[in-house]
């Protein structure tokens, strides 16, 4: 991964409490484990960013060597690499995720 794709990545992650990278946009996801993650956020009524790396191919490859993490869709919370949509439904089912993203600020309150 060259440092213009690693710093690139950084500052998405840094400037958003709550990062997507997924393939396609939350409206279209391109693949069911995106569909599922941003199902997730939805669910929980979370603010986040998206980062379609489909668009991208730097981005695409880069991510998963800044993550050290082979699958996408990935997700950063407050900086911090979650995982993909296995650990987020895992976190969410047993209430993890909403913690988080409470702590963050990121979920918004009923």
């Amino acid at each position: 991964m060259t440092d213009d794709v690693h710093n690139r990545i950084r500052e998405i992650v840094d400037a958003n409490n709550v990062v997507l990278f997924m393939k396609g946009s939350p409206l279209f996801p391109q693949c069911g484990f995106s569909s599922r993650a941003v199902a997730i956020l939805n669910h929980l009524n979370s603010e986040f960013a998206s980062v379609d790396v489909l668009q991208d191919q730097g981005i695409r490859q880069g991510i998963k060597a800044f993550s050290d993490w082979p699958t996408i869709p990935q997700l950063y919370v407050r900086g911090e690499f979650v995982g993909g949509s296995d650990i987020m439904m895992e976190m969410y089912e047993s209430g993890e995720l909403q913690t988080l993203l409470n702590e963050t600020g990121a979920a918004q309150q009923a």
